[in-house]
């Protein structure tokens, strides 16, 4: 066994036991702290990837910023002290078979791949791309160039969206 293959299997472990830790948690607050444990490790597997961006990206951007506003909902709404237990009759049901559709998709996907790996690894194409692709200035000028009104319609919407909860959770003067 390789150190990287040691390593994947200990990131591995800690990502599936935080994200247990976090559905499994009776408390918000524990539960979006071991969500971020879970997105530290998903930014150290982007690493062993070699996305050296998109894992700073999933640093700052998810177990940051998104976290932070995650934490700050949770105790403005006080949804720490939420009674634990009142489910809808559908919930459980539901979970159950998305999830075993999303088993299938990902086995499905395992099975089907795994032949094409073997067979011929990657093009030449293929390589070029490997060599520029998720670098900062493949990222910045497509996001830019190609995508800038998505880019600022989701900026828009973001402000609208912090706008309107400050709007509804403002108190009344009297």
């Amino acid at each position: 066994m390789t150190l990287g293959l040691i390593l994947f299997f200990i990131l591995a472990a800690v990502a599936v036991i935080s994200a247990l830790g976090m559905l499994f948690s009776r408390n918000a607050v524990y539960s979006a702290l071991c969500l971020i444990i879970n997105f530290g490790a998903v930014a150290i597997f982007y690493l062993s990837l070699d996305a050296p961006f998109i894992a700073i990206s999933q640093v700052t951007v998810y177990a940051g910023a998104i976290m932070v506003l995650f934490l700050f909902v949770i105790m403005l709404l006080g949804a720490e002290q939420l009674r634990v237990g009142q489910t809808l009759v559908w919930q459980q049901p539901l979970a159950i078979f998305l999830s075993i559709i999303l088993l299938a998709e990902a086995g499905y996907l395992l099975f089907t791949q795994r032949g094409a790996l073997a067979a011929g690894g990657t093009s030449q194409a293929g390589a070029a791309l490997a060599a520029t692709f998720g670098s900062p200035t493949t990222i910045g000028s497509a996001l830019f160039n190609e995508y800038l009104l998505p880019f600022e319609v989701t900026s828009i919407l973001l402000l609208v969206a912090m706008v309107g909860a400050i709007v509804l959770t403002k108190g009344e003067k009297k």
